[in-house]
């Protein structure tokens, strides 16, 4: 296999005809083939992606070819394309195929990105491991009886074991960026509106984020530019700037007190110290603070259960998705049609999210939920008066072993301590691999930006993966 740092390497070998888009592309569906025991994909579109390699390859032969021409991205089954299985990693949605492509997805087509295949994820994006998933749970590449992290888990293990050139994720929680923690990926949540939702199966609507996995920071702000963009079928996509070389000379990096706090494996702190004390020698660290993120997981799981309930009240056995045979009446059909389509953790936050929308309980659960969301994000607009960048963990430990806290919902939620309050707040947030912990687990740092300053955390980003010794 020829290789090929990033995206820029890869086309100029194109384009001088060192390398073949269609062997390229032979060559990732033969490792996907001999990588089937991590379960990253649900489904490979062999014969797709070795037509538009074809078609690609001509392309850039003529010297007419878009922003990602040849590019490989694996797409987590939470978006549609047209014609193609859509199941969310879902029985209920086992036999459903889309009658549209998502927005963000096509504009990956529209520039010469070759689609592989979507990836595996927690069923309707709900989980913190890929082990939620109807087909399976899926594996870390780096140590195979340990969690990906989810909910993108098989977006990140696809990329992490090479089977793509990127990929892409979303994020209601931390759903990219932990996954790229525990996969040693970078991992970009977008501020939320910047890229268009049409066409992504909704979790929590004012929470998703559509992003991108990648191997290097080059790559980020290419995909980044075609995903951006106000879209028409989206009344929450916004119209943003592009991705710029951001001077980063004078940034501020804040650092919260709060998230250095009890519960945060002692590795992944001293090895966080260890980045900080090289981090003081370019930029000016100050330590913030955000007092009111240790409300941040309660309102996170109250808000995003209430949307998810609301959204998934659709799957009812009737318009579309799983049917139950065994019914007597129209509830009946409801009910087991539900029962039998859904699996545990979805069902667990349906009847989570029904409970705080509930007559006697609205008040004192949802609404409560939303002042706090508000109140957190004062926090973030006064520490962003003051720094540019908030550095945090990324997640409290490294990658867990499969299994080991699916009986402890409550400690599986925790692992988004650090991941929820950017989807809260709806700013943008990068995980960045910094090393490895004694176990050879790697160990991801989470900066966060104020909205529609990416530029600031790629930048970061490429810092730190040119002057920083992993470990």
């Amino acid at each position: 296999m020829v290789l090929y740092r990033d995206h820029d390497e890869k086309l100029d070998l194109l384009k001088a005809g060192k390398l073949s888009l269609l062997e390229n592309v032979k060559e990732f569906l033969k490792r996907i083939d001999a990588n089937k025991d991590i379960n990253a994909f649900n489904f490979v579109f062999e014969k797709d992606a070795l037509e538009s390699a074809e078609i690609i390859q001509e392309k850039i032969k003529s010297g007419k070819f878009g922003k990602l021409a040849g590019m490989v991205i694996a797409i987590k089954d939470v978006l549609s394309i047209q014609n193609k299985p859509l199941t969310c990693s879902s029985k209920i949605l086992e036999n459903f195929h889309s009658v549209y492509t998502a927005t963000a997805v096509q504009k990956l087509i529209n520039e010469d990105a070759v689609i592989i295949g979507k990836t595996s994820c927690d069923e309707f994006a709900m989980g913190s491991s890929n082990e939620n998933s109807a087909f399976g749970p899926v594996k870390n590449p780096i140590d195979k009886t340990r969690v990906p992290g989810g909910s993108s888990g098989g977006s990140a293990a696809a990329l992490a074991a090479n089977l793509c050139d990127a990929s892409i994720g979303t994020d209601t929680g931390g759903s990219i960026r932990q996954p790229a923690a525990f996969t040693g990926l970078i991992g970009l949540k977008p501020t939320y509106g910047r890229v268009s939702r049409f066409g992504l199966t909704a979790y929590a609507s004012s929470f998703d984020s559509i992003g991108p996995f990648a191997k290097n920071s080059s790559d980020l702000p290419k995909i980044m530019d075609v995903l951006s963009g106000q879209d028409l079928n989206d009344s929450t996509s916004i119209s943003s700037s592009s991705i710029i070389d951001e001077d980063i000379s004078k940034i501020k990096i804040g650092v919260p007190k709060e998230f250095f706090a009890a519960g945060l494996d002692t590795e992944i702190k001293s090895r966080i110290d260890q980045i900080i004390s090289i981090l003081e020698k370019n930029f000016e660290i100050v330590e913030i603070e955000l007092p009111n993120t240790k409300y941040s997981i309660a309102a996170y799981y109250i808000l995003t259960t209430a949307e998810a309930s609301s959204n998934l009240s659709r799957y009812d056995g009737v318009r579309y998705g799983h049917r139950s045979k065994s019914n007597i009446n129209l509830q009946d059909l409801y009910e087991s049609s539900r029962s039998e389509g859904f699996g545990d953790e979805v069902k667990r936050r349906i009847m989570l999210g029904t409970y705080v929308l509930s007559a006697g309980y609205y008040d004192a659960y949802y609404r409560k939920a939303q002042k706090v969301r508000r109140i957190i994000k004062n926090d973030f607009e006064k520490a962003f008066d003051k720094v540019d960048l908030i550095l945090s963990p990324t997640t409290p430990t490294t990658a867990f072993k499969i299994g080991e806290k699916t009986d402890d919902p409550l400690s599986m939620y925790l692992n988004d301590i650090y991941t929820t309050p950017a989807n809260l707040v709806g700013i943008p947030a990068i995980s960045i691999p910094i090393g490895n912990d004694s176990n050879n687990l790697p160990i991801g740092l989470q900066f966060m930006a104020n909205i529609f300053e990416e530029s600031k955390l790629i930048a970061v980003s490429k810092f730190i993966e040119n002057n920083l010794v992993k470990k």
